[in-house]
């Protein structure tokens, strides 16, 4: 099976040609998202990822958007798109929950008993049709503390429903809720602040004149630190993948504290 794989790529040297590389989908929302000029420094976590893989390896294309759901990616022509352009071999990590979870906007609510979880098979399903590896990932946390200091939990049944997803379908499972959680904790309250989008008024920022205070998107050093989280879960449970990270990505950034 190895002199089978390795013959078109010794080819392919020979012939000048380089392999193409692994393309890396992100499937999302706007933690994930690419941003525009007009909002900056806010900062989506994928945008951060291609730091950890060689591009002529690893090539990160980023299809995440700003208030898509399970739901809106289908219904807007988005997952199709996306499957047009899948090659085997390719990967697709898929990330939602913050959007189908708002029951009152039907147009990107998805039930996390019933419409969240059978999404999320369409795309493994679709995925593994067209010879791609889907990857699942929960839901990163809010920035919310309680009374006592800890992190509190904003997504309810959406984390759950994904990790029984990937059980049940057996699908790589970066777990990002509990992940972004420890970061969290880590950081505190107070110095939490620094990872999410949040500018004072006094600082005349000219896309928030009037400031800003949002516990939901990143800043470019929060971003940073849970796309090095992302990278920690392909190290641990996405070992195709893995084997094309980096070598020296635990300096890309720094450690969590």
């Amino acid at each position: 099976m190895r002199t089978r794989f390795l013959l078109p790529i010794a080819i392919l040297g020979i012939l000048g040609v380089a392999p193409r590389p692994v393309t890396l989908f992100l499937v999302g929302d706007s933690t994930m998202a690419q941003k525009l000029a007009s909002k900056r420094p806010e900062t989506g976590w994928g945008e951060a990822l291609q730091q950890y893989f060689d591009v002529d390896q690893v090539r990160v294309v980023n299809l995440a958007r700003n208030g898509r759901s399970t739901r809106s990616f289908v219904a807007e022509g988005r997952w199709d798109a996306l499957l047009a352009e899948l090659k085997p071999g390719d990967y697709v990590f898929v990330q939602f929950g913050h959007n189908d979870e708002k029951a009152e906007n039907p147009s990107v609510y998805a039930d996390a008993r019933t419409d969240y979880p059978r999404n999320l098979r369409r795309f493994v399903s679709d995925v593994r049709a067209k010879g791609g590896h889907p990857v699942l990932l929960t839901p990163v946390a809010r920035r919310r503390f309680g009374p006592d200091g800890t992190v509190q939990d904003t997504h309810g049944a959406y984390p759950d429903a994904v990790r029984a997803v990937a059980g049940s379908d057996s699908v790589p499972l970066i777990d990002m809720q509990r992940r972004s959680t420890a970061v969290l904790r880590e950081y505190g309250e107070a110095g939490s602040r620094a990872l999410f989008l949040h500018v004072d008024s006094s600082a005349r920022h000219p896309n928030y004149p009037r400031g800003v205070r949002d516990d939901t998107h990143f800043s470019p050093l929060g971003a940073a630190l849970m796309a090095r989280q992302v990278a920690e879960g392909i190290r641990e449970a996405v070992p195709g993948l893995a084997r094309h990270l980096d070598p020296r990505f635990e300096a890309a950034v720094p450690a969590s504290r």
